[in-house]
C-alpha cells in the first residue's frame, strides 16, 4: 500500500468509500450492510487501507452506524491509524443546526472528534463563507480535527479555504478516466497548497471495469441512472474501456486496477472506490501498487480526452 501525506495527514492512496452501507439505492440489501460490510472495513483495516469514507446520508446514517460499530472493536493502534471522514449535509448551516449534525455523526461512529469532515454539497441558497463559518466553532473546540468539502469548484475550494482561515484538507469529486476534469485544476491546487484530492466513483460506478456499457443487465439503480452505461455516452466509452482493457492485459492486471491506477498516479490524490466482496476489496487495495509506464498513462489521457 502506498500512502500520501499533507501537513500531518496521511492516508492510503486507496481508501474505502461506503455508500453503499446500509443505502437502498446501491440494493445491496440487507445481509450486505449486516453481515459483509462490517467485514470490508475491518479487512480494509488488513490490507493496509486507513482512510475510511461515509457520510450521514448514507443510509441515511445507516453507514456511520455500520462503520461505528466496527470502530469500537479494533484495538487502539488499529484505530489510532485510520481516518474515518464523514459528511454533513448544509442544509440550513446556522451553528446550531451543524453542531447537532456533527454531534450525531460522532455519536453514530463512536468517536470523541471526527477526522476529517466534509460539507457534503454546495448549498445553491447558502454562500460558501456561511458554511464555513458555521464549522469554525467545531474545529475550535476540537469536535472536527479538520475541515473539507465536497463537489466544490476550485474557485468555492478557494473561497472556503479564505473564509475558514485555516486549511481546507480535500475537496472529494468525481474523479476518473471518465471525469478527467480534476486533473486540471483541482489536482494542481492541491500540490501547489499541500492538500488532497478525494476521488469518488473513480470506476464511473463501474463501467470502467468492463467493456461494453448499457443498462440491460444492470438492476441497480444508481447505474441506471448513470448516463455513461447507456445511449450516446456508452458508445463515446468504447475505446477508453477498450485501452483500459488492453492495457490491464499486458501488465497482468484487472480493469479495474488499471482504471484506479491512473487516478491515483496523479500527486495528492487518493481514490475511495466502494466494494462488494471481500476480493473486489483487496483488487482495489493491490492497485495502490501498481505503476503505469508513461506509454500506458499516455494513451489513457487520450482515450479520457473526449470526456475533459
Amino acid at each position: 500500500m502506498r500512502y500520501v501525506e499533507v501537513d500531518g495527514l496521511r492516508v492510503s492512496v486507496i481508501g474505502l468509500g461506503t455508500w453503499q452501507f446500509g443505502t437502498r439505492e446501491w440494493g445491496y440489501g440487507h445481509d450486505y450492510a449486516h453481515e459483509v460490510a462490517p467485514g470490508l472495513v475491518q479487512r480494509a483495516t488488513e490490507l493496509g487501507i486507513t482512510l475510511v469514507d461515509t457520510a450521514e446520508s448514507y443510509g441515511p446514517r445507516t453507514s456511520e452506524h455500520i462503520i461505528g460499530d466496527v470502530l469500537m472493536t479494533l484495538d487502539a493502534g488499529t484505530r489510532a491509524g485510520l481516518t474515518v471522514a464523514t459528511k454533513f449535509t448544509p442544509i440550513a448551516p446556522a451553528e446550531a443546526i451543524v453542531r447537532r449534525q456533527v454531534e450525531g455523526s460522532a455519536r453514530r461512529l463512536a468517536v470523541s472528534s471526527i477526522d476529517l469532515l466534509y460539507a457534503h454539497w454546495p448549498n445553491p441558497f447558502v454562500s460558501v463563507r456561511r458554511t464555513m463559518q458555521s464549522l469554525r466553532p467545531l474545529l475550535e473546540e476540537g469536535i472536527v480535527r479538520r475541515a473539507a468539502v465536497s463537489n466544490y469548484s476550485l474557485a468555492q475550494w478557494q473561497q472556503a479555504e479564505r473564509t475558514l482561515r485555516r486549511p481546507v484538507y480535500a475537496d472529494q469529486v468525481p474523479f476518473s478516466l471518465a471525469k478527467p476534469r480534476p486533473a486540471a485544476d483541482l489536482v494542481p491546487y492541491a500540490l501547489a497548497m499541500g492538500r488532497l484530492v478525494v476521488a469518488y466513483s473513480p470506476l464511473g460506478q463501474g463501467v470502467l471495469a468492463r467493456v461494453g456499457a448499457g443498462s440491460d443487465g444492470v438492476p441497480n439503480p444508481v447505474r441506471r441512472f448513470n448516463p455513461l452505461w447507456r445511449g450516446a455516452a456508452a458508445e463515446r466509452l468504447l475505446p477508453l474501456q477498450v485501452a483500459v482493457r488492453d492495457i490491464a492485459s499486458g501488465v497482468g492486471a484487472t480493469p479495474a486496477q488499471v482504471a484506479l491506477a491512473w487516478v491515483v498516479s496523479h500527486p495528492n490524490t487518493v481514490a475511495i472506490p466502494g466494494a462488494r466482496t471481500a476480493e473486489q476489496l483487496a483488487e482495489n487495495a493491490a492497485a495502490a501498487d501498481l505503476v503505469l509506464e508513461a506509454d500506458a498513462l499516455d494513451r489513457l489521457k487520450q482515450a479520457a480526452a473526449v470526456f475533459a
